[in-house]
């Protein structure tokens, strides 16, 4: 009951907070430079087909009233359609964003199946090989992560395994130029392609998302494992940890109670990152020819294409809330002075 109370009132500070960035965002995207009514038309259009076109796009009216009829059509689920050709926004999103998604969670599923056990290990005082390999490597990584543009690593593994090496495909998209996408169930080409018993373009498309995935774990996959490493040697040189020592407990007991203890930071820090990657992933589909949301964002400035530039933005706002909030679920259930709080 406490943690259906705690997600009510969750759920309703979100709303106001949509509210505010919907209002923010369609005033910053009317400040782009640049007419759409000049730019759909072209340059050779004349004034009076520019001026109508205005007139039908209501551009010409006060922005008080231009945000009003838009909202209006966004609370329809409708996010308007694109200047440039005529699609609508909401169903161009749908189609782009499981690229997206299948690159943010491949990036995720690196994190935390590879970076974060080197992490825990490297916090370990043992003195065995493994432990003062997994330091090395921590701390090289640690002067690296974050300090590298996630494009240009991008085009670094693009040049090494593609060019160099020949071991991973060029960036060709999510899929070989001759393959044929598999039937859309989840929208990952990856499970897709599994799902159906396609192995052929499931190689194809776990190749294909294997080096964009790569870049974005180890660019912003930086300070969960800062984080992670500095929170459980922190829980492995506390009081309660040298206690159980002394007391002769088990050497995987007291591990398991420091990682326990160690894991609300490591936990917030994670769903800040998760709530970065959308951004990060911008870049990373420009770079590796992925047609995705960000992508789409990026086609949809260079043309000042409005209502694209405000639904991305708006599906940006809400994967970002989202994640805050289960953060927050996550922190509620596993520290207890937070449900104490909460209480």
């Amino acid at each position: 009951m406490r943690t259906l109370k705690y997600i009510g009132r969750r759920l309703l500070v979100l709303v106001p907070q949509l509210f505010l960035i919907s209002i923010v965002t369609f005033t910053l995207v009317r400040m782009l430079p640049g007419d759409p009514a000049r730019l759909e038309l072209g340059p050779l259009a004349p004034e009076e087909g520019v001026e109508l076109l205005r007139h039908q796009l209501r551009l010409d009216e006060p922005l008080p009233q231009q945000y009003i009829a838009y909202l209006q059509r966004l609370l329809q689920g409708d996010f308007g359609r694109s200047w440039v050709n005529s699609s609508s926004v909401a169903q161009d999103l749908l189609v782009r964003a499981p690229a997206t998604l299948e690159l943010i969670t491949a990036g995720m599923l690196i994190v935390l199946v590879i970076m974060v056990p080197i992490a825990l290990l490297s916090a370990s005082p043992s003195r065995g090989w493994l432990a003062r390999a997994t330091r090395r490597v921590s701390f090289s990584y640690g002067l690296l992560a974050g300090a590298l543009p996630d494009f240009w690593l991008g085009l670094v593994l693009i040049f090494v395994f593609f060019s160099v090496l020949g071991w991973a495909p060029g960036p060709e998209g999510r899929l070989g130029i001759l393959d044929l996408p598999p039937a859309r169930v989840t929208g990952f080409y990856v499970v897709d392609a599994l799902l159906a018993g396609n192995f052929d373009t499931f190689r194809s498309a776990l190749s294909h998302l294997a080096l964009p995935a790569v870049t974005l774990a180890f660019v912003y996959g930086g300070p969960i494992f800062k984080m992670v490493r500095a929170s459980m040697e922190a829980a492995l040189r506390s009081d309660y940890t040298i206690y159980a020592e002394g007391l002769g407990l088990p050497r995987r007991t007291v591990l398991l109670w420091a990682m326990r203890n160690a894991a609300p930071p490591a936990v917030v820090v994670t769903g800040v990152v998760a709530g970065y990657l959308l951004g990060g992933a911008v870049l990373i589909e420009t770079v590796f020819n992925l047609n995705g949301i960000g992508r789409y964002a990026v086609q949809s400035i260079t043309t000042a294409d409005y209502a694209p530039i405000q639904g991305f933005v708006l599906v940006a706002a809400v994967f970002t809330v989202m994640v805050n909030l289960i953060v927050d679920l996550l922190q509620f259930m596993i520290d207890p002075r937070v449900s104490a709080r909460a209480s």
